[in-house]
C-alpha cells in the first residue's frame, strides 16, 4: 500500500476519520500502529521497499522526523530490515509468523448459525444479562449536558500525577515488586497506605490479615456472596439502592428483602428479622444520598447482634462530605466482628482503574483470598504499586481536597438551579457525594423527561431501575454533577425546565 493509498483509506472509513490521524494521540503512536496493521494485513507487499520517510510524511502532512523515528524503532524491534541505499524492507520472518485462517468460501455458510450449534439458553446455569441493571450511553461525553453518575470531570493534575506515579512504579526497585506473579498476595506499600492512612480516618484500626485488595466494590460483593449466600438466604436491601447489589445477591439465589429509607438512610426496624445478611450505604445512601446518624447506626449493630445478622458496609464517597465532619464508620463502631467493610480507592480518582478493599476478620479475609486466586489472583501489582505511590506521596489527598472544594460548589450551583428552575420536584436532602436524587410530583414520569431531555442534548438518568417493588415507582430521577463542568450546570439545568414544558404540552 503506497503512502497516499493509506491516506485515501483513512480518508474513506468516514467523516469521523476524514483526518489521516486523530487528535489526543501521539502521531509516532497513530503511524506505528497503521505501519503494522498494513503489514500484517498484506497491505503492504514484503518485495517492496517501504515508502521513503520524505515521501510518506509529504503525503501523510507529517514531519519527516516522525517519519524516521517510526521506521527506525520498526527496525530496531526486527519488524523492519535496513538496506543499504535502498530504505526499509519488511523483515520476511516476521511475515512468516502471520496465521493464514482458513475461511469457509460460501458467504451464507460463513455468517449462519450452523445446525448443531449448541443450545445455550439451555445449557446456562445463570442469565446475567437478562437481570435489570443501570445503562449508561457509552457517548455520554457527547451530550452537552451530562447530569450522569459514577462519572469524573477530568483533572489533568490528578492524571500528571498518575503519570508521575506510574514512571517511578516501573522504574528500579518498584518494578521488582510486580514482575513476579504474586499468586494471592497484595502489594506491601499499598496494604500500609490504605491500614495506616486510609482506614484510621474513618476510625478504623486492623492489621494487614484483615485486607483484602480487589478490583472494585462489584467484585468484593461478587466473592462475598461466594462464600456466605445461600439460595433462599433473605438478604436486606435498601429501598431504593444500589442496583448491582441487588442483582449480585440474586445471582447466588437469595431472597431480597427490602428495607425502608427515609431522609436519615436505612430504617432499623423489625423487617431485619431473620435476615442473614443486611446491605447498606450509610455515608451516603444509594440513590437517595443522604446519610445515616451516629444513632440509627449504633441502633443497626445493635440489631445485628441480637438478631445474628451480618452487615456489609459500601462506604462509597465517604471522603465527599460537603457539611461537617463525617460520621464514623460502621466498622469502627463494631466490636463482634459482624460488619464488613467495602472502600473504593478509585471510584471518585479514576474509575476506569478499578482498585478496591474489603475488611473483616481474619479468618473470612482469608477465605476471600483463597478464592480470589481462583478468580484472577491478584488485581494487576502494577496498578497496585502506582496507587500505593500516590497514596504515599500525598497527591490522592490533594486530589480529594480539590474534588470536595468543586463538588461543595457544583452542589450549591445545582441545588438553587433546581430550586429556581424545577420548583415542582422534591429533592432529597443530602451533605455531599456527587449526585441530587430527585422526586417530581404526582403523575410525573421520569422516563418522559429523559427523552425530551435527551432531544435537547442533556442527559439525566430516570430512578425506577433502583426500586424492587413492583410496578416501581417512574417519578424519581437522579442529577449527577461530577462528570459535568461547573458552568454547565445552570444551563443545562434551564434546558431540562424547557424539556418538561414540552412534555406537558406533548
Amino acid at each position: 500500500m503506497t503512502a497516499a493509498a493509506m491516506a485515501t483509506a483513512d480518508r474513506a472509513a468516514g467523516p469521523a476519520r476524514f483526518a489521516p490521524f486523530h487528535r489526543g494521540r501521539g502521531l509516532q503512536e497513530q503511524l506505528r500502529e497503521k505501519l503494522l496493521n498494513a503489514m500484517f494485513d498484506g497491505s503492504l507487499p514484503a518485495h517492496e521497499p517501504m515508502p521513503s520517510s520524505r515521501r510518506l510524511s509529504e503525503e501523510l502532512g507529517l514531519s519527516r522526523n516522525t517519519v524516521v523515528l517510526v521506521y527506525e524503532k520498526l527496525a530496531q524491534e526486527g519488524y523492519l530490515v535496513a538496506s543499504s541505499r535502498r530504505g526499509f524492507y519488511i523483515n520476511p520472518h516476521v511475515l512468516g509468523e502471520r496465521q493464514q485462517p482458513s475461511l469457509k468460501t460460501d458467504p451464507q455458510q460463513l455468517f449462519a448459525r450452523p445446525d448443531d450449534a449448541p443450545d445455550w439458553d439451555a445449557r446456562l446455569a445463570q442469565h446475567p444479562s437478562r437481570l435489570r441493571a443501570i445503562v449508561k450511553p457509552r457517548n455520554w461525553r457527547d451530550y452537552r449536558y451530562p447530569f450522569i453518575y459514577g462519572q469524573v470531570e477530568y483533572d489533568e493534575a490528578t492524571a500528571a500525577h498518575w503519570r508521575e506515579c506510574a514512571r517511578l512504579a516501573a522504574s528500579g526497585a518498584h518494578a521488582r515488586t510486580w514482575l513476579d506473579d504474586q499468586v494471592a498476595q497484595d502489594d506491601a506499600l499499598l496494604v500500609e497506605q490504605i491500614t495506616q492512612r486510609i482506614l484510621p480516618r474513618r476510625g478504623i484500626h486492623v492489621g494487614p490479615e484483615q485486607l483484602l485488595i480487589t478490583i472494585g466494590t462489584q467484585n468484593s460483593l461478587f466473592m462475598l456472596t461466594q462464600l456466605l449466600a445461600r439460595p433462599g438466604m433473605p438478604v436486606g436491601l435498601e429501598e431504593p439502592g444500589y442496583v448491582d447489589a441487588r442483582n449480585i445477591f440474586a445471582l447466588a439465589g437469595c431472597a431480597p428483602r427490602p428495607l425502608a429509607v427515609d431522609g436519615q438512610g436505612l430504617v432499623v426496624d423489625e423487617r431485619m428479622a431473620g435476615c442473614a445478611m443486611v446491605f447498606c450505604t450509610p455515608s451516603h445512601q444509594s440513590p437517595t444520598g443522604v446519610t445515616m446518624p451516629l444513632y440509627r447506626r449504633i441502633e443497626l449493630l445493635e440489631q445485628a447482634r441480637r438478631q445474628d445478622f451480618l452487615v456489609i458496609e459500601d462506604d462509597y464517597e465517604s471522603e465527599q462530605n460537603i457539611l461537617g465532619r463525617n460520621h464514623p464508620a460502621l466498622k469502627s463502631m463494631d466490636e463482634s466482628g459482624r460488619v464488613i467493610y467495602l472502600g473504593s480507592l478509585t471510584k471518585s480518582l479514576m474509575p476506569g482503574v478499578r482498585l478496591g478493599f474489603v475488611v473483616a476478620d481474619a479468618e473470612l479475609i482469608r477465605e476471600l483470598r483463597a478464592l480470589r486466586r481462583y478468580l484472577y489472583r491478584h488485581p494487576p501489582s502494577n496498578n497496585q504499586r502506582i496507587l500505593a505511590l500516590f497514596l504515599g506521596m500525598g497527591y490522592f489527598d490533594a486530589h480529594a481536597r480539590r474534588l470536595r472544594s468543586a463538588l461543595a460548589r457544583k452542589w450549591r450551583t445545582i441545588s438553587q438551579a433546581v430550586a429556581d428552575a424545577l420548583p415542582a420536584v422534591t429533592p432529597s436532602g443530602t451533605s455531599g457525594g456527587s449526585a441530587l436524587w430527585l422526586r417530581g410530583p404526582a403523575g410525573f414520569d421520569a422516563w418522559e423527561l429523559q427523552r425530551a431531555a435527551a432531544r435537547r442534548g442533556a442527559l439525566i438518568e430516570p430512578g425506577q431501575i433502583h426500586f424492587l417493588a413492583e410496578p416501581a415507582p417512574t417519578g424519581y430521577f437522579r442529577l449527577g454533577y461530577g462528570a459535568i463542568a461547573h458552568d454547565d450546570i445552570v444551563p443545562g439545568v434551564q434546558l431540562l425546565a424547557e424539556a418538561w414544558k414540552d412534555m406537558e404540552r406533548a
